[in-house]
Order: structure tokens, then C-alpha cells, then sequence
């Protein structure tokens, strides 16, 4: 968002958004009418537009390749449902029951579609299809954010265009959210089309963009699309435009989630409905799965975007008084306020919630990149204000020191960040992708192949990947007991219609079910992080003479390790304030009457 306004023949722009125009609503390719589009003379170069796709391709690739699964959320009531309709079985959460049905499987069926062509016509390989899926997200993240990027250099200005593209290019924020597999995600690629179409004045596309993230993704998503429905409503009036586009979204969009939905589930199902209803009306809501003070967002915020998270918090007010300082003239419309209002309605909004989970703030990420390229500029202009150099043409030739600067720190700073979540946490995944070499080596995977196998998890249940990652149907995923003492998940009930049937022993207040625990001696191989601390629950099953190591990466420990030396990665000084445990799989040694451990 930002306060610049389109570039106009032989007129300087101003600090706000310009008023949308017709020449303005068509979807020009900038790249291609770059020579017959006139353009402010003031304004420094910018990236075409194939470019700037190529590098943020480039990134999000690379992130769907490196980046870990984040958050258990994503394994269990995303990546296990898609696995449920592919083959017939994987894990159900309580949000998938019937009884409460707040999960929709239309947006489920909209990423199993293209595994199911990845499955038929590319590979039969459940790892390398989990990839592929997650490198088509990426590049739908940067579909959406050169378009994005496009917009705001054609009406907004194309060092604020450049700015935002650099930080988005390396912002870690963006490496964790691009590809995954989140309803959050969605909405945010949905929510970058929704802002660039409603900046180029395409108010029935920026209408269908805020319905599909609302009612296929997310519907707290929604509220990013209250300054759109102010915008066409009550400044531009058009009252009528934006009630029949609202009809055509419910229409178009609404009407299939709850056929789909109503078909997996045996009943009338709206689940966006159901999630709001859970969420903002239950006595207890989400705060059952834990709460956060407000300094965990400003932390994330930080970890994730740096020093541009700090300038996009405060990016309104500083654009808003270095353009009433540079007298520049206010033509804007939307207005300055009401383009950046999305970013300062989420945060009100999600920073004052008890329940807090860094996914939630996936939405957001662009504008953070684009408040912060606001700031950024306007720091530029005031500059060049009070240090003219009449030798110079344009306002950031004497100024582009300043975003220079703070783009080679913003950048070492996320490199560092991204860097150091791969190196402390990338083991989680690495060894159940070195699982499919234990089930194919006889000496040491013995059992028939006809054989059920148990690998059991105890306290590094949410770290599972996903079932794409065990070796065959034959591989099942079990819990032992440990410490947690929450609601874990349960297979679907096999057969045709296994999403119909109510789950046994399920609940939605978080309620440990005990039935969900096998004894450990029926486990062939174990799945743990051997740390220095144990307890009775959670022993140190490497040290035991029933369990033996077969594959081993090392993991970070952050108990042990320095807080910020674990948060940023410092090549050649981490390694020497940051320690590592062993995540390893184990093989047991026990006989069938062997269930006692020993410890050492």
C-alpha cells in the first residue's frame, strides 16, 4: 500500500493512490506498451515484468525445495485429508468429523485435483508428488505477486514497485508462507490479486479475489476486503456493482463448497459458516490450543521481515506527514488511508486475540513488504527535500544510499533467518525421506513386504510430515505415550465413504483420548529426538538396549542453545554458541516378550 499516485504526462505525481481511470482498468502488459506509456521523469527505472516473475520464481522454488513443514496444522488437516482422497487413508482431525465439520474438503479437492494428475501422468512417487505440489504453489504465489508488483509500479510508482519486490524476493516471511499448503497461503496469494485489481480499478475481479480467499480459503480473510467494500460503496457509489458481484461470488463460489462439502460429510454442510461460529461464538473458541501475549507477533513480525516489519507498522503516518511536509498534491482514490487500511485492520484485529499462530499472519506478508517500501520512500523524497542537488534529475539519486543500506541489512538479515530455520530444523524431514532407503535394504528392513509396519511417534508427533513420506500402505503411523496431553489425530475410517462416519473418541475441547496410544512393544521402528533431558514418558530411547539407531540428523536445540545465534545463523560463530541433538529413527531389539526399558 502506498502513498504514491499513477505517473501522468508532464505532472509530478502525488503521495496517495491515483482514482482509477478507464485507460487504467485494462490488463496491459507494461513490458510490452512500456515505450507508449508515459512516464514521470521523476521516476527511477524498475524491473520488467517477465524479470521480476523469473526471480520470484527462482525464490519460491527454492523455497517449496528447502523450507520445512512449519506447522503441524498444515500435516494434519491439509496434507492428510488431500492423502485420505488419493488413496484411501491417512489421519482425520476432530474438524473433519461430521459432528463439527469446520474443515471444508473443497479446498482439499482443489490441491488433490493436480496430485491426482501429478500421480497419473508424472510419478506414482508420494515424495515427489508432496514436492511438485508444493512448487505449483510457488509459483502461484509468484503469479500473484508480479501482479501485484505490476500494479503498483504502473499506478503507484516504480521505486516503491522495486522496493517491495526486493523485500518480498528475500523475505523469510515469504520463503515459510509461499508454499504451503495453508489456507492462510491462499488467501494471501488471493488477497495480492484482490489489491492490485482493486488499485487498477477492476472492482468485479477485486470482488471475486476477496470472496474465493473468504469462502474457499479462509473467512476471517474477509475483513482484508472491508476498505474495497468502503471504497466502491460509499466514495465511488456504486452500490448496485458491488451487490451483483457479491451475488455472482455466492453464486459462482459458495453454492459448489457447500455441494462438495455437503456430499464428503452425508450432510447440509457450510463450513466457512461453521469455522466462525467455533471460533468467535464458542465460550472457549481457539484458546484452547494456547495462547501468546502481543509480543509474539512483534517477534515473528521481526524474525520473519526485520527492519521492514518495524517500518510498515508506522509506514501510514510517515507518508501521510512527509507528503502534507512536501506540499504534494492529494488527488488520490482511493485515499493513502483507505489503501493501507487492510495491514492496519488485520493486525487490530488478529494482534489483540489471545490465540496467536505465526500462520495467521500469512495474509499480511505482501503488505508488510509493500507498507515497508512506502516508508522506505518516503524516507527517500524527505531526503532529497532538505538535501536538493540540483545536479541530480530525480529524488532518488541522492537518496538511494538510504534504501540501498537498508536493503543489503534487510536482506542479510532474512538470509540469515531462512538459513538458519533449514539448518536447525530441516533433520525433521530429511530422515523420513532417508525412511524409503531403510524399507529397501534387507539388512535392515527384514519383515515380509506383506507385513503391517508400526512407526510410532511419541513427543515428536507434530513434526510428522505427512503420510506422502511413509514407504508404503503398509507403513503405519502410530502414537506411544508422552508428555502431551492434548487431542491427537485418528485414521479415517476405511472404505467409499469414510468422510461420513462420525469418528469414535473425538471432541473439540482438546481432550487427550487415551484410545489414540499403541504399547510401545508392538512399534518396529520409533521416530524421536534424543535431547539430554527425560522423563519417565519421554526416556531416552536411543540409550536403551531395545532400540537401536538406523538413521540420524542432527536437529537444533534451542534449549541449549543462544537466542539469537539460533535465530540468525552466523557462519563460523553459530556452530559454536548453538547446540544439536539427534533425530533419529530406531529399529527395535526387543523380542516379543521384551517390553522394559533400560536406561542409562
Amino acid at each position: 500500500m502506498s502513498g504514491h499516485s499513477k505517473r501522468r504526462q508532464g505532472q509530478r505525481h502525488s503521495r496517495e493512490v491515483a482514482a482509477p481511470t478507464p485507460e487504467n482498468t485494462a490488463d496491459r502488459d507494461d513490458d510490452a506498451k512500456a515505450k507508449t506509456v508515459p512516464r514521470d521523469p521523476d521516476e527511477p527505472w524498475s524491473l520488467t515484468t517477465t524479470t521480476a516473475f523469473k526471480l520470484l520464481t527462482s525464490a519460491r522454488l527454492c523455497a517449496a525445495l528447502w523450507n520445512i513443514v512449519t506447522d503441524c496444522d498444515e500435516v494434519f488437516n491439509y496434507w492428510e485429508p488431500a492423502h485420505y482422497l488419493l488413496y484411501g487413508y491417512g489421519f482425520q482431525t476432530w474438524e473433519y468429523s461430521p459432528t463439527y465439520a469446520i474443515r471444508s474438503y473443497a479446498y482439499i479437492l482443489l490441491h488433490a485435483l493436480p496430485l491426482k494428475v501429478f500421480q497419473v501422468l508424472v510419478t506414482d512417487n508420494k515424495i515427489l508428488m508432496f514436492y511438485l505440489m508444493r512448487c505449483v504453489l510457488g509459483i502461484a504465489c509468484a503469479g500473484c505477486e508480479v501482479y501485484l508488483y505490476r500494479t503498483v509500479n504502473q499506478m503507484i510508482g516504480s521505486n516503491i514497485a522495486r522496493l517491495m519486490l526486493w523485500f518480498q524476493l528475500l523475505s523469510t516471511g515469504m520463503f515459510i508462507s509461499c508454499s504451503a499448503f495453508l489456507p492462510s497461503s491462499f488467501s494471501m496469494y488471493l488477497t495480492m490479486v484482490a489489491m492490485s485489481a482493486w488499485l487498477a480499478g477492476n472492482h468485479k475481479v477485486a470482488i471475486l479475489a476477496i470472496a474465493a480467499s473468504s469462502i474457499v480459503g479462509w473467512p476471517f480473510a474477509a475483513a482484508l476486503g472491508v476498505p474495497i467494500a468502503v471504497d466502491i460503496v460509499f466514495r465511488q457509489k456504486k452500490l448496485m456493482t458491488f451487490v451483483m458481484w457479491c451475488a455472482i461470488a455466492l453464486a459462482v463460489l459458495l453454492l459448489p463448497v457447500v455441494l462438495i462439502d455437503t456430499y464428503y460429510f452425508g450432510k447440509l454442510v457450510i463450513a466457512p459458516l461453521n469455522i466462525v461460529l467455533y471460533n468467535v461464538f464458542s465460550d472457549h473458541g481457539p484458546d484452547l490450543y494456547g495462547v501468546e501475549p502481543l509480543s509474539y507477533y512483534l517477534f515473528n513480525g521481526f524474525l520473519n521481515f526485520n527492519v521492514v516489519f518495524l517500518m510498515a507498522l508506522v509506514s501510514l503516518p510517515v507518508a501521510m506527514i512527509v507528503s502534507w511536509v512536501l506540499q504534494l498534491p492529494s488527488k488520490s482514490k482511493p485515499p493513502v488511508w483507505l489503501t493501507m487500511a487492510p495491514m492496519y485492520i488485520w493486525i487490530l484485529i488478529f494482534f489483540t486475540r489471545p490465540h496467536k499462530e505465526e500462520r495467521f499472519l500469512f495474509p499480511v506478508y505482501p503488505f508488510f513488504s509493500l507498507g515497508g517500501a512506502v516508508f522506505l520512500d518516503s524516507i527517500q523524497r524527505f531526503w532529497s527535500y532538505i538535501l536538493p542537488d540540483r545536479r541530480r534529475s530525480r529524488y532518488t539519486d541522492s537518496s538511494n544510499i538510504i534504501s540501498v543500506f537498508t536493503g543489503i541489512l534487510f536482506s542479510l538479515l532474512c538470509l540469515s533467518r531462512s538459513v538458519a530455520i533449514y539448518q536447525g530444523y530441516h533433520a525433521s524431514m530429511d530422515v523420513y525421506v532417508e525412511l524409503q532407503k531403510v524399507a529397501s535394504n534387507p539388512r535392515i528392513h527384514s519383515l515380509p513386504a506383506d507385513r503391517n509396519v508400526n512407526i510410532c511417534v511419541g513427543k515428536e508427533w507434530y513434526r510428522f510430515p505427512s503420510n506422502f513420506f511413509l514407504p508404503s500402505d503398509r507403513w503405519h503411523l502410530q502414537f506411544i505415550k508422552s508428555e502431551f496431553k492434548g487431542l491427537l489425530p485418528k485414521p479415517y475410517e476405511p472404505g467409499e465413504h469414510g468422510t461420513r462416519v462420525i469418528p469414535s473418541h473425538m471432541n473439540d475441547l482438546n481432550r487427550e483420548e487415551p484410545t489414540r496410544y499403541i504399547d510401545i512393544s508392538k512399534c518396529h521402528y520409533l521416530v524421536d529426538l534424543d535431547l539430554p533431558s527425560e522423563s519417565r514418558l519421554e526416556p531416552r530411547y536411543a540409550h536403551t538396549d531395545d532400540w537401536t539407531v538406523v538413521v540420524s540428523a542432527p536437529f537444533l536445540d534451542s534449549s541449549r542453545s543462544h537466542r539469537l545465534l539460533r535465530a540468525f545463523y552466523i557462519p563460523f560463530v553459530s556452530a559454536q554458541h548453538c547446540s544439536y541433538a539427534d533425530y533419529n529413527i530406531l529399529k527395535t531389539t526387543r523380542t516379543k516378550k521384551s517390553t522394559k526399558h533400560k536406561k542409562v
